[in-house]
């Protein structure tokens, strides 16, 4: 028997590499970049010294949050995976399989909201697919790929990380687990922590992007002349996607936990709700891999745009391993597996439920 599947969230790596790895389809020669745990972006090359990168995620819309801001933040978590190809985002292609409740106002608001968003970020919408049906329900109300087009020279993807690089976060950890309860639990939040503390917390929802943090960082250069590898530090936050760039590009690296920004809203809401920030849901978190004497001109960039970051490690050797140093004690740094904000999230709205 292979590797079971986890109880929820994304598939293990062993399952992945078990069950659709093998299975690709027809191989072609044009894929630069394919499917590999960890990767969240494909590419192809176009000819002409052109590529494509792609990517594919549901479309997460949550009532709760209000109709707007929710198809924010659905737009936004698919363009900021393609954006860590280093290229311009340029053409949406979406399917929104809708539950039957939804109304013609809500709909509206949606879609005037994704389209307002592409078209501040320079995306067309290309194809696509619109019903109500049973058996839909929020969140996860379909799917969307959003290809991105530039030089083959421009692009990098998380299998670039080099030996020598140095490691940049930006944001710091747990942005999305933050902002998401911040939305979602505003008025237990408030109870908990006061309104002020509340309000602060409730701002964090809309850094869940790294749209701008990527743009931004490869603006300095890329591949040799800067940025090597980029992630957005989704499911499993942090340290998920520290250890997924480290194995997707075959090398090590060395963390120190100090150096990670943990803001004072993420700090006080992670311990009340049982959620370690390092490895929760952390969309919005950029990990960017680059050439050692480019970093501090990345920070800049990124400070220029209003974007706190900080260097918190090195790209060693992979026979060093994954290694995380805390308080001068050095261990090796494991995936996490399983993203505790789910469970997090689950207990505290059967909570309220029970008020």
């Amino acid at each position: 028997m292979g590797a079971e599947l986890p109880e929820i969230g994304k598939i293990s790596p062993e399952i992945f590499d078990e069950l659709i790895f093998p299975k690709l389809g027809k191989k072609d020669r044009k894929v630069l970049v394919g499917p590999q745990h960890g990767v969240d972006v494909g590419i192809v090359d176009l000819g002409g010294g052109k590529v494509m990168a792609t990517t594919t995620d549901p479309v997460f819309i949550v009532p709760q949050y209000g109709w707007e801001r929710a198809a924010w933040f659905a737009i936004h978590i698919l363009v900021s995976d393609a954006v860590t190809s280093g290229l311009p985002p340029k053409y949406l292609t979406i399917d929104l399989n809708l539950p039957r409740s939804i109304t013609k106002e809500a709909l509206e608001t949606v879609w005037s909201t994704i389209h307002r968003e592409c078209k501040q970020m320079g995306i067309a919408v290309i194809s696509g697919h619109t019903a109500r049906y049973d058996g839909c329900d929020y969140p996860m109300v379909g799917g969307a790929t959003v290809i991105c087009i530039g030089k083959k020279k421009d692009y990098v993807a998380p299998t670039m990380a080099g030996v020598g690089d140095l490691v940049i976060v930006t944001k710091g950890a747990a942005i999305e687990a933050t902002g998401l309860f911040a939305a979602t639990f505003r008025g237990l939040v408030a109870e908990k922590f006061g309104e002020e503390f509340a309000r602060s917390a409730e701002k964090i929802f809309y850094q869940m992007s790294v749209v701008e943090d990527a743009l931004t960082a490869v603006s300095v250069g890329v591949r040799k002349k800067g940025v090597t590898a980029m992630h957005d530090a989704t499911e499993c936050g942090v340290w998920g996607g520290l250890f997924e760039i480290a194995k997707a590009s075959g090398v090590g690296m060395r963390i120190e936990k100090e150096k990670v920004v943990v803001l004072p809203e993420v700090e006080k809401i992670c311990a009340e709700f049982g959620m370690d920030p390092y490895s929760s849901i952390s969309e919005g978190t950029l990990i960017i891999t680059c050439k050692a004497k480019k970093a501090e001109a990345v920070i800049e960039a990124l400070v220029k745009k209003g974007i706190r970051s900080s260097i918190v490690g090195e790209v060693v050797g992979q026979r060093k391993g994954i290694k995380l140093v805390e308080k001068g004690i050095e261990r090796t740094l494991e995936h996490p597996r399983v993203d505790p904000f789910w469970t997090a999230f689950a207990r505290t709205l059967e909570l309220l439920t029970k008020r």
